[in-house]
């Protein structure tokens, strides 16, 4: 496994070392319950308020916002139900307030989302919850053929009932970037909270100045050991919790805290931040030249998501470290298997779908035909690779490509 090459940090980037040793003290020595009012307890309570506080700094954010969760999908879970949940809760609070003693009726609590349908499997089945569970109504904003949501289209699917819009910042399918601040406005300016999935975004793109309500991050993917992420939800926003116990975590996730991870996803996302401007540049260029070879040499080959890397604004259409394209004539599965024996490791789409033999939702959504969409890999780069082994790669994919497009022609 040493030897092969690995593109698929969308789904978990190498674990920095870094991130390990600055938690292997409170996983040995330090190893009291921060809640715990005694010495044993200090020192974790301590390192756990410094993470919280590192963490906030690098999202512009107070360290009161930050709810250190098991990971992306515990994350989107709680913006995402405890956002809405906690707003239903506000308005029937409200509601009653103004009619107290009065004959008119009040205004019916807002229950409507708007999301998309190419959201990661988290965002999706936490609206379906709301709409089975507590009578939620769903609007999902249909993108464009490259996975844009426009302003047009969020301003048009807004209701004066829309409690809550979740639009991600960049696809882990496809890579394609979302004006995220142009939405959240939209969404302000009707009155609507605004969440966004920003997992594939961070240590590519800048998380400051969103204008978001909540974001949703997981540590696996900056170079955290898998099992923490973060639900960062501004503390003026009423959330109902889902984990319910001792009121840990400002009473928005109850349980007591997993000190070593929360410090070493604080220790990653920093150095993440920190590497992000110049790894971006660089792993762009290799990208863009990986994408021109895959297009030039494999017939029937297609790029999946924004086809260019810079929209005609400046804004970046794609992350950087992301090319994901349909084999038509050719097996998605089987180019990965080839892959691999070419020492070339990538993935067919999101590893939160394993086990499913359908077609990717998010392709499909975006008008491509089932079976097409099955011919689909997507690579995700790693902030180390070099022109080199970018280059090797693409020839991999080449020589993959040819080497079976007899059998499937």
């Amino acid at each position: 496994m040493t030897g092969l090459l690995y593109l698929d940090t969308a789904a978990a980037a190498p674990v920095r070392r870094e991130a390990l040793e600055a938690a292997w003290p409170y996983l040995a020595g330090a190893f009291g319950n921060p809640s715990s009012h005694h010495e044993f307890g200090r020192g974790p309570a301590e390192a756990l308020a410094d993470a919280r506080a590192r963490v906030a700094k690098v999202l512009g954010m107070r360290a009161t916002d930050i709810t250190f969760t098991s990971g992306g999908t515990e994350a989107d879970n709680l913006a995402i139900i405890g956002m809405a949940l906690g707003a239903l809760t506000q308005d029937r609070t409200q509601s009653r307030a103004q009619t107290q003693g009065r004959a008119e009726t009040a205004a019916p609590p807002r229950r409507h989302i708007v999301t998309s349908p190419i959201e990661h499997e988290a965002v999706l089945a936490s609206v379906e919850f709301l709409t089975r569970v507590h009578g939620f109504t769903v609007t999902e904003v249909a993108p464009t053929s490259d996975g844009t949501v426009t302003p047009e289209a969020l301003t048009a699917a807004i209701r004066a009932d829309t409690v809550l819009v979740s639009l991600g910042y960049a696809n882990n399918e496809i890579g394609t970037i979302a004006d995220i601040p142009t939405l959240a406005g939209i969404a302000h300016e009707a009155g609507a909270r605004f969440h966004t999935d920003a997992v594939q975004a961070a240590g590519w793109l800048p998380l400051t100045g969103l204008g978001v309500d909540a974001l949703s991050l997981a540590g696996h993917k900056v170079g955290a050991p898998k099992g923490v992420g973060v639900a960062a939800i501004r503390a003026r926003v009423p959330v109902e919790p889902l984990i319910h116990g001792g009121g840990q975590e400002s009473g928005r996730r109850s349980g007591t805290e997993n000190v070593a991870l929360a410090i070493a996803f604080a220790t990653a996302l920093e150095l993440a931040e920190a590497e992000l401007h110049e790894a971006a540049d660089r792993v762009r260029a290799i990208r863009d030249e990986f994408i021109a070879t895959v297009l030039g040499h494999v017939p029937g080959a297609f790029l999946t998501g924004a086809a260019g890397t810079v929209g005609p604004d400046g804004r970046a259409t794609r992350t950087p470290n992301h090319a994901s394209f349909c084999f038509s004539n050719t097996s998605g599965e089987a180019v990965l298997l080839e892959l691999e024996r070419l020492g070339v490791t990538a993935s067919s789409g999101s590893a939160c779908a394993v086990g499913s033999d359908g077609p990717s939702h998010v392709l499909t959504a975006l008008g491509v035909e089932a079976e097409v969409a099955q011919t689909s890999v997507r690579f995700t780069f790693p902030s180390s690779i070099t022109p080199d082994r970018g280059r090797a790669a693409a020839r991999a994919v080449v020589s993959a490509a040819e080497s079976l497009a007899s059998s499937f022609a």
